[in-house]
């Protein structure tokens, strides 16, 4: 049996339409979304909608944890014009991308970027949905969460820890589990380009010291200090930043 694994895809379409060649099954962790590209500041619906150097201003002030600043400059780009409609618009147009490029079959979970309400009108025949529920595959449970935690970013699909918790109880035994963040490991959730901790999950490695899945796979953190750990019984994986390398992380058995 032969899985590949994606994880932030943000708007990238076309690696992600051969991501499944030569696997039984893709499974997704979320971050469809592209809204503003960090990497490069012309990609994405923030510079579609406000130019580049607008971009690269707002970049500017997050990377600094200036927070309060970026909302505040964000939020004079936006006036006189229908935020939630343009946003909405604009992520439509990328859903409608991103899910005619999944093979069959394909189970996926939202990031924390991802707008939920909106998958049903694109996910296909052939595409399976889970949050806080599990899936077999080739004879192996799979457990799905998605979403992220609280921060300061604000991103569409946060949701406080007690939530978070209760659908990673719901799961019982899983032999993988299936997350778009990581657990709250420090050497997890470092970004060393972003220089700063991403949030990770205490209810996470609780269950993974817990329920001892033979694997927890996740993404989130697009440049970690450590991809890879060991925790008990557990190997812990960062499947990579898609929207970058275009390569599926391989998991076979």
């Amino acid at each position: 049996m032969r899985v590949h694994v994606v994880s932030d895809v943000h708007g990238n379409s076309r690696d992600l339409a051969t991501a499944g060649d030569g696997a039984d099954a893709l499974v997704c962790l979320g971050d469809l979304v592209l809204y503003l590209d960090y990497a490069d500041h012309s990609r994405g619906i923030f510079p579609d909608l406000f130019g580049v150097e607008n971009a690269h201003r707002i970049v500017e002030l997050r990377t600094a944890r200036r927070f309060e600043e970026a909302r505040e400059f964000a939020a004079s780009l936006w006036e006189g014009i229908d935020r939630k409609a343009a946003t909405e618009e604009a992520v439509r147009r990328q859903y409608a991308e991103m899910f005619a490029a999944f093979p069959a079959p394909t189970y996926a979970t939202y990031g924390n970027v991802d707008v939920p309400p909106l998958w049903p009108e694109y996910a296909r025949e052939g595409t399976t949905v889970l949050d806080g529920q599990t899936a077999d595959i080739g004879g192996r449970r799979f457990g799905f969460v998605g979403g992220g935690l609280r921060t300061p970013m604000n991103t569409p699909y946060e949701i406080d820890d007690e939530s978070y918790a209760a659908k990673i109880a719901e799961l019982g035994e899983v032999d993988v589990l299936c997350t778009h963040i990581p657990p709250d490991v420090p050497e997890l959730c470092y970004d060393t380009v972003a220089r700063r901790f991403e949030r990770g999950s205490g209810a996470l490695l609780d269950a993974i010291r817990s329920v001892r899945p033979r694997y927890h796979l996740f993404g989130h953190v697009h440049q970690p200090l450590v991809r890879r750990m060991r925790i008990g019984a557990t190997e812990c994986v960062n499947v990579g930043h898609f929207n970058a390398t275009g390569t599926p992380w391989v998991l076979e058995w």
